[in-house]
């Protein structure tokens, strides 16, 4: 067996000090300085913005920056989001086959709608991307239209977890007046053989969506299903109460859902 030499706490403190008075001017550790290029780079403060959006730390907004208008869209409609989206789809097909099934139907996923199974990118791309305040009427017209495209990971990942035996249940902050049209884009847009899709009913409106979901989770939990996975754009999607083994986060910087 080798013979490991240590230093004591006197050499390791010669040593440090050693290091410092050889070049006083010059930091151990260099922090980045760049304040001044963040706040005239927009490209740079925008993919800053996006990723605390993507991280839960910008909290509730309501609008884009201003100074992020080109920005958005350009990453809505570009490489760098069907990219992002693969990738999460990627993750959660990998921990989808790391479940064992039961074979009894218990096993499930709960997939959001909007901007996690369907794509409303005509409907923004009319109405700023984000940078104009949520309108519920003209957004409404637009959902009764069912023509809203597949995201086209999503609906990779979504046949093969129908194919790995998962029941799929759609968990949607959609009104229940709009389970006819829902039900259309859906396969429309090539879903089917969904277990339930769950909307909003008389009683559920005015509700934060994070309540509202965690409490349809929660009955399908007493139901006997085990909720495996979960998808959606919003943090309010995922987090609460009952939620998923695993939760699986979809881009989305045009707006935020409490």
């Amino acid at each position: 067996m080798a013979c490991r030499r240590f230093l004591s706490p006197l050499s390791l403190l010669l040593l440090f000090l050693d290091l410092a008075s050889a070049s006083p001017s010059q930091p151990l550790i260099r922090l980045y300085s760049g304040g001044r290029k963040f706040l005239r780079d927009d490209g740079l403060y925008c993919e800053s913005w996006r990723l605390a959006v993507e991280t839960n730390n910008a909290g509730s907004w309501t609008q884009i920056p201003s100074r992020c208008e080109q920005f958005v869209p350009a990453y809505m409609t570009g490489d760098r989001y069907a990219s992002d989206s693969a990738v999460v789809a990627k993750y959660s097909s990998e921990f989808a086959k790391s479940v064992e099934i039961a074979g009894d139907g218990s096993d499930a996923w709960v997939f959001d709608v909007d901007e996690t199974l369907l794509s409303n990118l005509p409907y923004y791309e009319a109405h700023g991307f984000g940078s104009e305040i949520f309108d519920e009427n003209t957004f409404d017209d637009w959902v009764a239209l069912a023509d809203a495209p597949a995201l086209p990971a999503s609906l990779s990942l979504y046949k093969e977890l129908r194919q790995l035996g998962f029941t799929i249940f759609l968990l949607t902050g959609r009104s229940e007046h709009q389970r006819n049209v829902t039900e259309k884009n859906l396969l429309y847009a090539g879903y089917s053989d969904w277990e339930r899709l769950l909307l909003r009913n008389a009683t559920d409106q005015g509700k934060p969506a994070i309540v509202y979901k965690s409490e349809r989770r929660s009955e399908l939990e007493s139901q006997g299903y085990t909720i495996h996975g979960s998808s959606g754009d919003q943090w309010s999607d995922l987090l609460g109460f009952a939620i998923a083994k695993r939760s699986f986060k979809l881009p989305n910087p045009m707006y935020y859902i409490s």
